[in-house]
């Protein structure tokens, strides 16, 4: 049986790289899970359990700082770890709750959440001087663990019913088609009541934003059109792709596919086996990414010394404090 939160104390296990690529697939996936799980459960922030921005986030940003996105898929992990036995299912509520407790009183644009949040007041954080209000990718990936959750915690009591509840109050809140700027037939990223859509940024594919459409699409109360999906997301010179590298076709996307995150983000809440559209199957899209960022790494093109070489800063310093985490030392030399 799961133990209660109070007893429970996930195992921190320190082991080193080499030990991790010794061990078998399912040991390896197992261990990967516990420690995902434990940064959005151990690293939440301490009144409302919403997801820090990474580990060094509270040495380089207010103590306070959350993100939203993130929160997202930390809502994702708790619900596998109940799954697993790792938590039990009353204290994920309760988690919840404190999560719903601040993302409802958060300041909120048309209904959007901004990219930062003040995990103690739910006041916004600026990502930077414009980007002051509504982050419309970001709010989709929360929408997208919420909605899980909502569709998990389908018992017939008054704890799972209040969570499903004030779910649907948020879901349906969100003003997706204000992103439109005015009626256009495209997705804009930001709006503030300060700059407006003067960040300027359109969401076009191929990306990580998919499912930024997708919500919009689906919302009950503020839907957008067909025509915004196909000119503002499908209407990209980054869009199609259908060439091959190291002998694996790729329907889409920049060159060699992009970083991995374009196959993670839409892909947490939306099942792509037997997903198709008039040009594309998406699991072999995801796995055709996957196998040619695995090839590209193998072959090692510029030649790095180690996986942390790869990237550029922003990539490394994730990359390290994902080590960190999951106590790793040193850099391996060699993809198993």
């Amino acid at each position: 049986m799961p133990r209660s939160e109070q007893a429970l104390e996930l195992e921190a296990s320190d082991f080193a790289a080499a030990s991790l690529a010794e061990l078998p697939d399912a040991a390896l996936l197992e261990q990967v899970q516990r420690q995902t799980f434990r940064f959005f459960w151990e690293g939440a922030h301490p009144l409302s359990g919403l997801a820090p921005d990474g580990i060094p986030a509270r040495n380089h940003h207010p103590q306070d700082l959350v993100a939203v996105g993130g929160s997202g898929f930390g809502i994702m992990a708790i619900l596998a770890a109940v799954e697993s036995g790792w938590v039990t299912r009353d204290a994920a509520l309760e988690r919840l709750g404190r999560m719903l407790d601040l993302l409802t009183r958060a300041t909120c644009y048309h209904g959007v959440f901004p990219h930062f949040l003040d995990g103690r007041t739910g006041a916004t954080i600026p990502f930077m001087r414009k980007d002051d209000g509504g982050d419309l990718v970001e709010t989709s990936l929360l929408c997208m663990g919420l909605l899980c959750a909502r569709q998990y915690f389908q018992r017939d009591h008054a704890a799972e019913k209040a969570v499903r509840d004030r779910i649907t109050y948020l879901w349906d809140e969100v003003e997706w088609d204000w992103h439109t700027r005015g009626g256009r037939d495209l997705l804009y990223w930001h709006w503030s009541p300060w700059n407006d859509f003067d960040m300027n940024f359109p969401i076009r594919g191929w990306n990580e934003c998919l499912i930024t459409y997708i919500m919009s699409a689906s919302s009950p109360t503020h839907a957008i059109s067909p025509e915004v999906y196909f000119n503002g997301w499908v209407n990209s010179t980054s869009y199609l792709n259908d060439k091959t590298y190291y002998g694996i076709k790729l329907p889409l996307g920049f060159e060699y596919g992009g970083p991995l995150f374009f196959a993670h983000y839409t892909f947490m809440g939306i099942d792509p086996h037997e997903l198709k559209d008039w040009h594309t199957d998406y699991w072999e899209q995801n796995r055709n990414h996957t196998l040619i960022n695995r090839a590209w790494c193998v072959d090692n093109p510029k030649k790095r010394e180690s996986l942390c070489a790869f990237g550029g800063p922003a990539t490394r310093a994730r990359a390290s404090a994902i080590r960190a985490f999951l106590g790793l030392t040193g850099c391996p030399r060699r993809m198993r």
